[in-house]
């Protein structure tokens, strides 16, 4: 059966934190983009690691194998996620800014002075920064815009950006501030035109539907694990020959291949298990609730093909949801939203919604929904250049109100009447 309301009451029961109540009333968690509620099998996994094969890693005795068979099922958990060639291109770090700045760290050697970098001004700074460090090198910095009248990505100032002297681009798959998708695909194909990598912050997307690396042909694609129900882990997916040439900054010691070399210093063995279950989770979704989409992948099969299926799943519930929310948002008088508010462009956004309100700064909303048990963030969510672009950076940036598979209509409408009645 297909998630609906019904079938997302009975997940909502996997998921201990959605339990929880203050004062009585529930807690409604529209917080997700900053992080997800963790699945029960999460913490389980993570406490079954600790107590069962918590030890470093290759070593001869059973809680260090046990600890190595936890790493390579993480990697191919994570290989599973985003279809990658091979566990081996999956790399695991402590969240995706620290990845970020590693890769860019190893992608600066190979660089000259007037080489050149496109990032845009759509996406969080953790994809930004790390490449802005890389004009200590002498390599210049480019930017993508964005069109303001609905925050997606101007695919006209990309290509301009992109020069015969580009190395790399790197750019979100979806916008952690107003829920944009990028053409992934196509920003591959221009940046491949001129041999170029391609770097994609997937952290956002990846709650919201499937993602297939050798579809997107995307040389580089990280993701965090808290943001799709599991604990907080980084993971990145880089193609094989390309993490095998780049220099890595490592002690002596550390393997000198793929992905280790990359990974620095001792890991979180038990995040990495959790971060297992947590896909597992992902797949289950596919099995009892996407049979309808699994025909659209017949080239999968396994856990891969059950991962499209739930994600798919998951995607078209969230859909229906955003309809209303966005629907909703609009009868309220003196609220703005920006980004995408056309029904028919739906496919274009995740279920992210952000707005202010006249009257009000996004932080006193914030804190008037939280008297009402609805968590919801306000500010920048560390997408400075976007609300510096927006002009709303001086006022306190935007209210960011984030759907999961776990959000019902009914919460939806607990939130829209709060707004509506909120004095000003």
């Amino acid at each position: 059966m297909a998630l609906n309301e019904a079938t997302v009451t009975e997940l909502r029961k996997e998921f201990p934190a959605l339990q929880q109540t203050s004062g009585g009333r529930p807690l409604i968690f529209m917080d997700g983009p900053g992080g997800t509620q963790v699945h029960e099998s999460v913490i389980e996994a993570m406490g079954q690691y600790l107590t069962h094969a918590n030890s470093n890693f290759h070593g001869a005795f059973l809680f260090s194998r046990r600890t190595d068979e936890v790493v390579a099922k993480a990697r191919q958990a994570l290989a599973d996620l985003v279809n990658a060639a091979r566990p081996e291109e999956i790399v695991f770090g402590p969240n995706m800014t620290s990845l970020t700045f590693i890769l860019s760290r190893a992608i600066g050697q190979t660089l000259s002075p007037g080489d050149e970098v496109v990032v845009t001004r759509l996406d969080h700074d953790a994809n930004i920064a790390p490449w802005l460090s890389l004009q200590e090198t002498g390599a210049i910095l480019r930017h993508a815009d964005f069109d303001p009248s609905d925050c997606t990505l101007d695919m006209d100032s990309l290509e301009a950006a992109i020069t015969p002297h580009t190395k790399l681009v790197a750019l979100g798959y979806a916008s952690n501030a107003v829920g944009s998708i990028n053409h992934v695909a196509r920003a591959v194909e221009l940046a491949h035109r001129v041999g170029a990598w391609v770097y994609v912050d997937a952290v956002h997307y990846a709650p919201h539907g499937p993602i297939d690396v050798q579809a997107l042909g995307c040389d580089f694609l990280v993701c965090s694990v808290y943001k799709f129900f599991g604990p907080h882990q980084g993971a990145l997916y880089g193609r094989y020959d390309l993490l095998a040439s780049l220099p890595a900054y490592k002690v002596r010691p550390a393997w000198n291949e793929p992905p280790h070399k990359f990974e620095t210093g001792t890991q979180s063995f038990e995040a990495m298990a959790g971060s297992t279950a947590a896909v597992d989770y992902l797949a289950s979704v596919g099995r009892r609730h996407g049979a309808e989409f699994a025909s659209r992948y017949p080239e999968f099969s396994g856990r891969r093909l059950d991962l499209k299926a739930g994600l798919a799943a998951i995607q078209a519930y969230e859909s229906g949801l955003c309809r209303q929310l966005i629907a909703g948002l609009k009868e309220i008088p003196g609220l703005h939203i920006y980004g995408i508010t056309d029904p028919e462009r739906f496919d274009q956004r995740v279920p992210t919604v952000s707005f202010t309100l006249d009257g009000l700064a996004p932080q006193q909303i914030a804190r008037r929904l939280d008297e009402a048990n609805i968590f919801a963030w306000d500010g920048n969510f560390y997408a400075l250049s976007v609300t510096e672009r927006l002009g709303l950076e001086d006022q306190g940036g935007l209210l960011r109100v984030g759907l999961a598979h776990y959000s019902t209509a009914e919460e939806v409408n607990t939130l829209l009447g709060v707004l509506a009645d909120m004095p000003r």
